[in-house]
């Protein structure tokens, strides 16, 4: 498990997460990046919402 500064946490798989709601998420991926900023679209999994976007 790895967590890192401004980004998700990032855990081996396969892995299996119950939510607030009680249901339960799996993956079966070598590496998922869980969402600890509740940003993502596909939350609990991360989609990189948490990124800043800069103005070009």
């Amino acid at each position: 498990m790895t967590l890192t500064r401004e980004g998700p946490l990032l855990v081996e798989g396969p892995v299996e997460i119950t939510l607030d709601d009680g249901t339960t998420v799996t993956s079966d991926r070598f590496t998922v990046a869980v969402c600890l900023c509740r940003r993502s679209r596909a939350y609990p999994w991360c989609d990189t919402s948490h990124r800043r976007r800069s103005r070009s």
